[in-house]
């Protein structure tokens, strides 16, 4: 078997799992916004509070999220080089960096909480958002404590075991959405706060099921000994590394957001229409970083080699993957859009606006994918400095400030905002793909 073809078989081997892992978390949104979008009466209404309080929440836990996911090619690193008590410290490591990132996080998430006005909405948007964003805040600490257990199985390769447990959380979820907003089976009508009642009781058994498994599997077990020797020396060099790889994805979750309160600056219709339209682009995002985290592995494993010539070939790879894979979903979003926005709302006026952004998606489906598989190469690398510098300039440079032209400027509306997006993606595309090979270069 020739070195593409090995190396492929290696990438799928890591990736599909954690591409069915994430497909599951954002599943859960998924199924958030499709139960949420037809509750009866005041759907509409529901889905435009989910999507600013979702939207805020995740651009200040992108930080966490981030920090925590440079730990998987840490452990890879370490395993190559047979560095098994390291592979502890890091374990060790990556509890410690997610309570504290959930700690930092959930201090950052009471301003926007306390002072939710600032955002623009309307007053039926911001009594509905408040409480449901309170209990996502809630939810943050098992979520990071989920991650920043997984980041050990998923560097020594063992990237069932996450998807596993999130799948079955995903039929939990929709389970307790189901009784919880509508109030069936005995449980009270909670509404939208169901939906994050639902939510924080998965995340919460994400955590203790991975905990268990951890306990019981005992080839992952051993590397949860006590390890001697102080560790703030090693937190401190994964914040150094993470915090960057924190504000990548700060600047585009968090651009992503932002274009949310924009559009909510246009109406309910509008920003109902972009809630839903931003799900099934967000579900082949989330796919895709699947990719991204086992290509970041396999390069990490590449860099304890010290083989340039093996990380650049696993790069090539995952960015071939990824192509191929946003190239479908490119096609599925441009030729069967109300195929899609049919499976969340029967509101003809929301329908409407959100077919024209579910195609503007297709568009970016595939700058997304190559800036999303660009990053998870580089992080593997722990190469974070100058990809931030990168995605600033993209989101905030670009991404914001002509889709707020396009939008009021010349009066597109919603589109204008969403075609903005696309611009900055593609900048972030051309450029971290360049910094990839370029650092890899012999």
């Amino acid at each position: 078997m020739n070195a593409p073809s090995s190396e492929l078989k290696s990438l799928l081997k890591l990736a599909w799992p954690l591409i069915l892992s994430q497909l599951g978390i954002m599943l859960m949104g998924v199924a958030d916004t499709i139960q949420v979008g037809r509750m009866q009466p005041g759907g509409p209404l529901a889905l435009a509070a989910a999507g600013v309080a979702n939207g805020v929440w995740i651009s200040i836990a992108i930080f966490g999220f981030n920090t925590l996911g440079i730990m998987a090619p840490l452990v890879s690193k370490a395993h190559e080089q047979g560095h098994f008590m390291h592979i502890r410290r890091l374990f060790r490591t990556s509890l410690r960096v997610a309570l504290l990132a959930a700690a930092g996080c959930v201090a950052l998430l009471l301003l926007p909480l306390l002072n939710f006005g600032w955002f623009g909405q309307t007053p039926e948007v911001n009594v509905l958002a408040v409480p449901y964003m309170g209990i996502l805040m809630v939810s943050t600490l098992p979520v990071f404590l989920f991650t920043g257990m997984r980041q050990l199985a998923d560097g020594l390769s063992k990237t069932r075991v996450a998807m596993v447990i999130t799948l079955v959380a995903l039929l939990l979820n929709i389970v307790l959405n189901h009784a919880l907003i509508n109030g069936v089976w005995g449980f009270p009508r909670w509404g939208l706060n169901g939906a994050g009642v639902a939510t924080l009781v998965c995340r919460s058994f994400m955590a203790a099921g991975l905990l268990a498994y951890l306990l019981i599997d005992k080839s992952l077990r051993i590397h949860l000994r006590p390890v001697g020797g102080a560790l703030w020396p090693l937190t401190a060099h994964v914040f150094r590394i993470g915090i960057p790889a924190g504000f990548q994805g700060f600047f585009e979750i968090a651009a992503f957001a932002l274009a949310a309160i924009m559009i909510g600056w246009l109406g309910t219709i509008p920003l109902s229409a972009h809630t839903i339209a931003i799900n099934p682009a967000g579900v082949s995002y989330m796919m895709i970083t699947g990719v991204a985290a086992a290509g970041g592995i396999r390069v990490g494993a590449g860099l304890g080699q010290h083989n340039r010539a093996a990380m650049r070939r696993a790069g090539g790879v995952a960015l071939w993957v990824g192509l191929g894979f946003m190239s479908a979903t490119c096609l599925l979003f441009l030729f069967f859009p109300e195929i899609i926005i049919g499976l969340y709302t029967q509101d003809a006026g929301t329908a409407a606006v959100a077919v024209e952004l579910v195609m503007i998606a297709g568009i970016f489906q595939l700058l997304d994918g190559t800036q999303a598989v660009s990053l998870g190469l580089l992080r593997g690398m722990a190469d974070v400095n100058l990809p931030t510098l990168i995605t600033l300039v993209s989101y905030w440079g670009v991404s914001l400030p002509l889709g707020y032209w396009l939008a009021f400027g010349l009066g597109l509306r919603a589109p204008g905002i969403w075609l903005g997006l696309t611009a900055g993606l593609g900048v972030a595309a051309l450029l971290l793909t360049w910094r990839f090979f370029s650092k890899t270069r012999a």
